[in-house]
């Protein structure tokens, strides 16, 4: 095995940059002190993100290549989110220098794959050794001539709709932490945990959990269809649907069965995570049990399924991948966040300083 410590660091960035898409938007690619991009539009749309080892993923079941597909899926849904096309990233990487090389050659070919849908291109960074584990990625996307679309315009009446998976990523996570199924998912097939019978939905969520794919071509499709706000789903429904409320001073009512098609597909794991966690499973019976806290947690609380949440106007047609879940009410006494109209008894979702 070869380790970071064992290569310089021009030869580390020979082995990653020949990996990187180049993407259609690149005129000087790496190689110089900065790349450069066309910006047709005049404008262009930046934001940035950084995973942390042991904060925001673990390396006993992350590779390389899922901590290189997570990051480019954080960073190109924030793009998606403003109703813009994501065109390049640049990324700045820690790493430690008994970190295996194969390490950091697979995030680069995870931040590949990971831009491939955009058709982004990966186009510089810096690298440097450390304690830990870090990956910090700017992202940069092209309006097109459409107006962003912000978090403060929903409008009392204007329809609720989200695109993407909801819960997934948090219930891939439940399962590699009750030690239900093991990871890496690649190159070898995921493996299940003594005694325990993988069914195939389970592998989808700790996929989810591993490599989101976020709803990319959905963001681009609700500005052009009249979105009047919108939002990236990565702390989790209620919170972030919270900021969309408080940013737009509105209330965010979301329907009491909006997502029950979300918590059947979930319930298998939602029953094996109960009972490995010793809530045992009394999800036959009347009235809500245990399973159905899990599924809470995960459908409205849990995050990192970087889908979008977004407000049309009443009389529009909803884009392809968009699905109502709610309307947008007058501002008022009461919560933020309703569910069926009444406050959720669900925790807040991800808050990176008191997780």
């Amino acid at each position: 095995m070869t380790r970071v410590r064992d290569l310089s660091e021009e030869q580390i960035l020979e082995r990653i940059v020949p990996l990187l898409p180049r993407g259609s938007a690149t005129l000087l690619g790496p190689g110089d002190d900065a790349a450069v991009l066309a910006a047709p539009d005049g404008r262009f749309v930046v934001s940035t993100d950084v995973l942390v080892e042991d904060r925001h993923f673990r390396a006993r079941w992350s590779t390389g290549y899922d901590v290189g597909r997570r990051a480019a899926a954080q960073n190109l849904a924030d793009i998606a989110a403003m109703g813009a096309r994501p065109t390049a990233l640049v990324t700045s990487l820690v790493v430690p220098g008994d970190t295996d090389v194969e390490w950091v050659t697979g995030l680069a070919r995870g931040l590949a794959d990971g831009c491939a849908p955009a058709g982004a291109g990966a186009v510089g960074g810096d690298l440097s050794g450390g304690p830990c584990l870090v990956v910090s990625v700017t992202v940069h996307g092209d309006l097109e001539g459409r107006a962003p679309v912000l978090r403060s315009g929903a409008r009392p009446g204007d329809v609720v709709a989200h695109a993407g998976v909801r819960g997934w990523s948090a219930a891939g996570l439940a399962l590699l932490e009750a030690g239900l199924v093991r990871a890496p998912l690649s190159p070898v097939p995921l493996e299940v945990g003594e005694g325990v019978v993988l069914e195939d939905a389970w592998e989808r969520l700790v996929s989810a959990h591993l490599r989101p794919e976020p709803p990319l071509a959905a963001g681009v499709a609700a500005a052009e269809a009249g979105a009047t706000a919108m939002l990236d789903l990565s702390d989790g429904l209620l919170r972030d649907a919270g900021r969309l409320a408080v940013a737009s001073g509105v209330r965010i009512g979301f329907d009491a069965g909006a997502f029950a098609a979300d918590r059947e597909e979930l319930r298998s794991a939602a029953r094996a995570v109960a009972a490995a966690s010793g809530l045992g499973d009394p999800g036959w019976g009347p009235g809500r049990s245990d399973v159905d806290g899990v599924l809470d947690g995960w459908i409205w609380g849990g995050g990192e399924d970087h889908g979008l949440l977004a407000t049309f106007p009443a009389d529009v047609p909803l884009p392809a991948g968009w699905t109502a879940v709610g309307l947008v009410r007058e501002p008022g006494e009461g919560p933020a966040v309703t569910i069926g109209g009444a406050e959720p008894d669900v925790g807040p979702g991800w808050d990176h300083f008191r997780a």
